[in-house]
C-alpha cells in the first residue's frame, strides 16, 4: 500500500481517540514496538486528558512497553493530513479525515474507569488488530519469521 504521502520505507499511522489517554496510546505504543523503525506510529486525541490512564501504563508495562513519559496530546489537521493511515476509536465526528488517507474506524471499548483485567483484554485486541495492519503496511520479510 502506497500513498501520496507514505515515503518509500516509512509509512505514517495517526490513532485518534478522545481523550489520548488509553486506545490511542495503546495502539500508537504496539504498532512503533512491532514495526520496529520500519513505521512511524503517532497518536493524539480530540479532547485530551491531562494524563494516561494508569491502568493503561500498568498494562502495558505487563508486555514491555514502558508509556509513563507519554502525555496526551491534541490532534490537529496537519497530523491528519501527513498520515497515511488514520486509525480512529470512539470519537465519531470530531475526529479528523482527510482525502488521501486511508481511515480505518476500529470499534473498541474506552479503557477509562475501568479494572486492570478489562483493560488487558481492551490491548489484547488493539494489539490484534495492530499486528493485522501491520502486515498490510509492510511487505513481508522473503527470508521468513526471525
Amino acid at each position: 500500500m502506497t500513498s501520496r504521502h507514505q515515503s518509500v520505507d516509512r509509512p505514517q499511522v495517526l490513532f485518534v481517540c478522545v481523550h489520548n489517554a488509553g486506545r490511542s496510546q495503546m495502539a500508537a505504543a504496539l504498532l512503533a514496538h512491532h514495526g520496529g523503525g520500519r513505521v512511524r506510529a503517532r497518536s493524539a486525541g480530540s479532547e485530551p486528558a491531562r494524563t494516561l490512564d494508569p491502568a493503561v501504563v500498568a498494562v502495558m508495562a505487563e508486555v514491555g512497553i514502558d508509556l509513563g513519559r507519554e502525555r496526551p496530546t491534541a490532534v490537529t489537521d496537519q497530523m491528519a493530513r501527513t498520515a497515511d493511515v488514520v486509525v480512529t476509536m470512539g470519537c465519531g465526528d470530531r475526529c479528523p479525515v482527510h482525502p488521501g488517507s486511508r481511515h480505518l474506524d476500529w470499534d473498541v471499548p474506552d479503557p477509562s474507569g475501568r479494572p486492570v483485567e478489562e483493560v488487558r483484554l481492551i490491548r489484547d485486541q488493539i494489539h490484534g488488530r495492530v499486528r493485522a495492519l501491520l502486515g498490510e503496511l509492510l511487505p513481508a520479510d522473503p527470508r521468513g519469521p526471525a
